[in-house]
């Protein structure tokens, strides 16, 4: 088991990780900034609202939690609590047992939780054929390693070495395009979807008022998991709720923003209990596991702030130490491997899983505050490293801090700090105003003075590199950050501003006047596509002209048994997303959530009058409980798992079709 050290060295001196990590920074960079320019109001304005949101919600934990936990059960979930890793693998496995004898297949999403406990290794050790279905986990589980970064699991590999995994253990004859790749891992998987016993996935947000959990994914998989077992099981997090649906909506707006560059992810899965009366699609049981594992522990320290945490894996990217070492490369003291690398993972290993453990990760660090300018939630990072950095050497802190006022020695000097950084002008300044700080030698924090990229000794960070890669938030439109910004002087066009947003995203619009012309774009549609039946959603769900021109171009329905094999999904829609591109499908009797999910193409049917200028408002006119499953779909299913390289059309659909119809 290699060191801390050897792991370093061995990263900086493989050229492919390199190029992969410097790959995956400047993207991702560029990606946000992109999606910072969409944002509804300033960047410091809603990351400050939201670190109050996760403070507060903290504060109130105990009474936040029960709430939550007393609406889930109403639902209809099975709510179990489970004190640390053993407890929530133990669990897990009693419900996997309690399904019959014998071996089963469980098909997993992505879910940091379920790797902190350690659950794959538990289930395959019962006999149980358990299958990572994110295209970038599916690759690490075939080689048998670990995920490199919370959002891409993938990002150490380059496309060669993903095209000799699949072509040794999945026998694709050998080729280096992405689009061919992700076709034969989506053939793989589908029927590990079909036949699977059970789906776990993990958890974004447990909505307290609702009951209900919100799982974001691209690919489909996270919908695959969640509506076609039987049985599915959700790991969460203790602490990751918010209160109400508007709550929701501010973490949505940032979360994928931060996370992966877009505006809103392609599914946001609405989850309110199992399978109903009348559901057409969906588990007859639905578990939640919520998992403390040192929560509870953590709270109570000078740390608890790292408990704000969304999980989006922007301080990773903004990491000049990950940004060179990678996630693979952080080991604890006897070279144990922690699932939460970066900035946040050498705040969390320690405060979760013991300093005796993990003590030496929050030297894994130069102090740029670069973590903390990225950071959607602003959790105080640079504060928080500093402080476990005390502990680790011994000395004895407060038990606790109010949220966001840390007690840390430099804290005075990173909030000074972190106001410079942001302003180049008086960043420039300060650094000819202090030159004379060297005479202070160890006292004063000098690489913070001279940015990250300052090389501070052998191995450290190439000044060249750091210039190049190391930035604080990134850039934001004027129009979009300046809080000055004067709103527009009419109201925005919700169809042209629809349409515009889904066919950025590879989506299509064909825009009708009228619900009989709507009906003639559907069936003309199908005859080009030269498909006579559909995965349709019930009459009573979609407009009669469309259902009297399906009937009338004698265009059939599959049945239920058949689905998987139908090309083409058609649905309604109960609301349309304008700022985003999106369609809100909710489940029900009656709307199969498996007409937008199994077909190659989800044809949709959805009114201008029915359009929501964005997603609060949307959230705000739904009933969310009303149904067990409601999904936001906002374009065709993607990944860039591989290289970083877009490839529409992964578990779910590869088309996304929309008659958009004007008339009411």
């Amino acid at each position: 088991m290699p060191s801390l050290r050897q792991a370093i060295r061995q990263a900086l001196a493989n050229p492919a990780l390199q190029a992969a990590l410097d790959a995956n920074a400047e993207r991702r960079r560029a990606a946000r900034a992109r999606a910072y320019a969409t944002l509804p109001e300033p960047w410091e304005v809603l990351r400050d609202r939201a670190a109050r949101v996760r403070a507060e919600i903290l504060a109130q934990w105990d009474d936040v939690l029960a709430q939550f936990t007393a609406q889930a059960q109403a639902n209809g979930f099975i709510v179990h609590r489970a004190a640390d890793a053993a407890a929530a693998r133990q669990t897990i496995l009693e419900i996997i047992a309690a399904q019959g004898e014998g071996a089963r297949l469980v098909a997993k999403s992505k879910s940091m939780v379920t790797e902190e406990i350690g659950l794959n290794a538990a289930l395959e050790a019962a006999g149980h054929r358990v299958v990572e279905t994110d295209l970038g986990e599916f690759i690490v589980q075939l080689r048998g390693e670990r995920p490199a970064h919370i959002i891409t699991p993938a990002v150490h590999l380059r496309r060669q070495e993903v095209a000799h995994t699949f072509h040794d253990l999945l026998g694709m004859p050998y080729t280096e395009d992405v689009a061919t790749m992700t076709a034969v891992a989506r053939g793989h998987l589908r029927q590990v979807f079909l036949q699977a016993d059970v789906g776990i996935s993990g958890v974004n947000f447990g909505i307290a008022q609702t009951g209900g959990l919100c799982i974001v994914t691209n690919e489909g998989n996270g919908r695959m998991v969640t509506t076609l077992p039987r049985v599915h099981i959700a790991v969460m997090g203790a602490e990751r709720l918010v209160r109400t649906p508007a709550e929701l909506a501010l973490m949505l707006q940032l979360l994928p923003r931060s996370a992966t560059g877009q505006d809103l992810t392609v599914y946001t899965t609405l989850l309110h209990g199992p399978r109903r009366p009348g559901d057409p699609d969906g588990p007859s049981e639905r578990h939640l596991v919520l998992v403390d594992n040192g929560r509870r522990r953590l709270h109570t320290t000078p740390l608890a702030d790292a408990l704000r945490c969304i999980r989006c894996g922007a301080c990773l990217n903004a990491c000049p130490v990950f940004r060179e070492i990678g996630g693979h490369a952080y080991l604890g003291r006897h070279g144990e491997p922690t699932p939460y690398p970066g900035p946040i993972g050498i705040v969390l290993s320690p405060g979760l899983f013991g300093f005796e453990n993990f003590g030496n990760l929050p030297y894994l660090c130069t102090l740029c505050g670069a973590c903390a300018e990225a950071c959607p939630v602003e959790v105080p990072l640079p504060e928080l490293i500093l402080r476990a950095r005390a502990w680790s050497s011994g000395e004895s802190l407060p038990a606790a801090t109010p949220p966001g006022r840390g007690r840390a020695p430099f804290a005075p000097f990173l909030r000074l700090y972190a106001r410079l950084a942001t302003r180049p002008a008086l960043f420039r300044l300060a650094q000819r105003a202090l030159r004379g700080v060297r005479m202070l030698g160890g006292l004063a924090p000098w690489p913070l003075l001279r940015g990250a990229g300052h090389r501070m000794g052998k191995g450290a960070v190439s000044a060249r590199k750091g210039s190049a890669r190391h930035t604080s938030a990134p850039p934001v439109a004027a129009s979009a950050a300046s809080p000055s910004a004067k709103p527009p002087a009419s109201p925005p066009d919700l169809a042209a501003t629809f349409t515009d947003r889904l066919r950025s995203l590879q989506g299509e619009v064909i825009t009708v006047a009228d619900m009989a012309q709507a009906g003639q774009a559907v069936v003309s549609f199908l005859r080009h596509e030269k498909v006579t039946r559909v995965l349709a959603w019930d009459e009573a769900h979609l407009p009669p002209e469309v259902t009297a021109a399906l009937k009338e171009a004698d265009i059939a329905t599959c049945p239920p048994e058949q689905a998987a094999a139908c090309r083409v999904g058609l649905t309604g829609a109960a609301l349309g997303i304008a700022a985003t591109g999106s369609l809100v499908l909710p489940g029900g009797a009656g709307r199969p959530q498996e007409a937008s999910l199994l077909p190659e193409i989800h044809l949709a049917v959805l009114r201008t009058a029915d359009l929501a200028p964005d997603l609060t408002a949307a959230l705000t006119r739904l009933h969310l409980p009303s149904a067990a499953m409601t999904t936001i779909i906002t374009g065709p299913s993607r990944t860039a798992d591989i290289e970083m390289t877009l490839t529409i059309g992964v578990h779910g659909p590869r088309r996304l079709v929309v008659v958009l119809v004007a008339a009411t």
